[in-house]
Formats: C-alpha cells, structure tokens, sequence
C-alpha cells in the first residue's frame, strides 16, 4: 500500500482515513477532543464509548463500521491522483470492549491488523472470529500481518482466563474476612468482574468514572460506588501499590489482586526496607507463567504471592505465545510485523513465527542457529524495539499466484527500559521511523 492512504492507531497528520482498534491509551497517543485531520473509523462500541473518553469531540467525524461485514471506502490515490477502492472488515479481537481487528483488501493486495487481541482455543467468542475471518479471507494470501506481540515470548504461558478469574474467585474465598481490592484499567476486565459478582454473589465497587463506562456497557446493577455494600473494590491499576495495601490494612484487613500477563516485582529503595511494588521495572526473574506449574508455597496454577497483602493471577487480555503461534500458523502471512515497540522481551515476531510464513524467512534460520548452539530452546535475554513500516526489517513484494522474494536485514534489537509498550499504531506503507 502506498503512503498516505490509511492510519491505524496514529493520529499524526498525512493520512485520508484514520482507525481505530480499541480506546486503551497507548493506542489513542495523539488523540484529543480537538483532533480533526479526517474521518475516524472504528467499531460501533468504540464510538458509543469515544465521547467519554474525548468530550466535545466532532462526532462528525466518527464512522463506525459493524463487524464481519465489508466496507467500501474509495480513496484518492497520491502517487497517480486517481481513485483506489478499500475494503475492510472488522472482526472481533476478543481483548476489551469495543476492540477489533482490520482486515483491508485492496489493489495493494490484502492486509491484517489484529489490534490488540486474545483469541482462546476454549473461547466460543474467539471461534467465531475465527470463522469470520477465514471467510472472508477465502483462500486469498495476507501479504503483511501486524502483530500484536505483547506476548511474543516463550516465556510468556498462562492460562485461559477463565481458569485465571477462577482462581481470582478461589483466593477472595479463602479470604473470607479480608477487603479486596483488584487493579483494573479504565477500560476492560469488566469480564472478570462480572464472573467474581456471580461466583460470590457480590456487588463490585468501582470509582465514579468507571461506574459511568459501567452503565454505557450497559451493567447496572453489579457495580457501585457505595463502599458499605461490597467488600471487594476495582481500583485504578495506577493506585495499586504496597504503600496503599499497608495503609489499608492499618484500618481493616485487606489483599490486593493484580489480574495481568506481566509479573508483579518487588525491590527494596535505597536506604530503605519498604518495598515497592511495580508492573513497569525491567528488574525481574524472568520465569514462565503456568498453570500447571508452581514454584514455591507462595505460588500455585500460575498464581504469584510476591507479599503478605499481595497476589498476582496470570490474567491477561492479550493472546499467549502458544496463542500467537497458532494464529500465525493459521493465516501464514507472506510478511509480518509487530504492532508494539517495546516490552519485557521483545524480540521480533519473525524471529519465532518466520517458519510459518509464505516466504523463506532467514531470520528463523537464525534462530535454529541459536538454539543449536546452546543445545535447545531458551528465553532471550535482551529486550528491544520494532519499527513499523516497510523497510528496516523485511521488505516483501509479493506476486499473485506466486511466492514473494524477500530481503532480509536482520533482526533489529535495541534496549528499552520499560516493560510495557511504549505506543502502537502504524501509517500502513510508511518508512521504518519513529516520529
């Protein structure tokens, strides 16, 4: 596809059409109630949410598409002035409310981003997209599949989420004279919740704001504001820390839950014997996340007990690296790219995947290479970032009818210092480049 046509998540100026997969913040960097280069497509959720999140927002400007169904959009070609037609689908990610993944078919061939997504071999949700999405597909090849690859990492094995909300469950009961209180984002887990409500038969409380996006997803009797009514609450992930829990239990006894794919860390401050907890420090022991593993008394099935007031439960919204591998053995992309620019262990998505691509990927010879060297599997050590676009990494031209000639570059590794990502989203066509 040539630049200047379409945007995905990046809200910069030179694109004719801009989309939008979810409205979690790392993929709305840019966005703003006064944001006006040109019309937004997103899911019919996603626009039913987009007002609280950007008020006075020009909701001329909003265009949601249902899903599983193709759109015609006709764009103006740059390069030739003429117009150039662009279909798309959306299709169900599986990851928060609202969230889709796109699907773009055009004379540039065919295209897919996945957004953020989980897709369960167990999740009937999940195989119905899938259904949807080899439908449409019918037969014909993904030229560049953009990857989420928060997860792309062996390390990376956890559970379904069900089983985690079920442990969730299991370990609130065991507390049965304790507050809870869970971490959860302004959007999303509302499915957690709502299976914690049902198994114990309690309300959940939420703070105003979440109790609002609460009723705009329709849920009107489960949660509330009214701390005498519940036991446990769903606070801001941002608030959830050690120095809160101890303040806490100074008043009533009280355990904290962190659902999340990323390990809870500890580390002690200089000079101090507090400890402080955090999900975004490079500081931790690498190790898998299970749930038919345990380590130690204080962690059983995947569950981490890193402090007496602390749990954390594998429970995560975006796919698994099992998970990744058996989406991109199902569409066999002739090129893929990862959506995310940093994480824990990010190593590029070809790398692991290229094997099960339409072209002969070096990059996975290489690591065949690796792993012969040190006598089988192990996890990467090094972290680093991804570019998106054409270019850097891999550039395929592909041939109908045909298998694409490939050049590789190599695999591009640098340091990051965080472990969550930094920023999504891609100007399709675009040269490999930050802004």
């Amino acid at each position: 596809m040539e630049k200047g046509l379409i945007s995905v998540d990046r809200w910069a100026d030179g694109s004719q059409v801009y989309f939008l997969t979810h409205l979690h913040s790392d993929h709305t960097q840019g966005l703003s109630s006064t944001w006006a280069k040109g019309p937004l497509y997103c899911s019919p959720l996603t626009a039913k949410l987009f007002p609280f999140k950007f008020p006075n927002f020009g909701l001329s400007l909003l265009r949601p598409l249902h899903t599983n169904s193709w759109h015609s959009l006709s764009l103006i070609s740059p390069s030739s002035a003429s117009k150039t037609l662009l279909q798309v689908m959306l299709i169900d990610a599986h990851h928060c409310p609202g969230a889709v993944m796109f699907l773009f078919r055009g004379e540039f061939g065919c295209l897919l981003y996945t957004g953020d997504f989980r897709w369960e071999a167990n999740s009937e949700r999940a195989k119905r997209a899938k259904t949807m999405l080899i439908d449409a597909l019918q037969g014909d090849v993904v030229d560049t599949l953009y990857l989420d690859n928060t997860y792309c990492n062996p390390s990376y094995v956890f559970p379904h989420r069900d089983i985690a909300a079920q442990q969730i469950v299991d370990i609130i009961a065991s507390h049965p004279e304790h507050d809870v209180i869970i971490g959860i984002d302004t959007l999303g887990k509302e499915d957690l919740l709502l299976y914690i409500s049902r198994a114990l038969n309690v309300k959940i409380w939420v703070w105003p704001e979440r109790l609002q996006t609460m009723h705009l997803l329709d849920f009107h009797d489960i949660f509330t504001t009214n701390t005498t009514l519940t036991r446990v609450r769903a606070v801001p992930r941002y608030s959830f820390n050690i120095n809160t829990l101890e303040g806490l239990n100074s008043m009533r006894p009280t355990i904290g839950i962190m659902p999340s794919g990323l390990p809870w860390v500890l580390k002690s401050l200089e000079g101090d014997e507090t400890l402080f907890g955090s999900l975004l420090t490079s500081r931790y022991n690498k190790r898998k996340w299970s749930a038919n593993s345990g380590t130690g008394p204080d962690k059983l099935n995947g569950v981490e007990r890193f402090h007496k007031y602390i749990y954390s439960v594998p429970y995560s919204d975006h796919s698994c690296y099992k998970e990744i591998q058996e989406f991109v053995e199902l569409i066999q992309p002739t090129n893929m790219k990862g959506i995310m620019s940093s994480s824990s262990c990010y190593v590029d998505p070809l790398y692991y995947f290229g094997r099960f691509s339409r072209a002969d990927q070096p990059s996975q010879r290489l690591h065949d290479q690796h792993e012969s060297k040190e006598g089988g599997k192990r996890d990467l050590a090094f972290r680093g970032k991804s570019y998106l676009g054409s270019g850097d990494v891999l550039e395929a031209k592909r041939k109908r009818g045909g298998i694409a000639k490939v050049n590789i570059l190599g695999v591009r590794l640098s340091r990051v210092s965080a472990l969550r990502r930094f920023r999504r989203g891609a100007k399709i066509g675009e040269c490999d480049c930050h802004d």
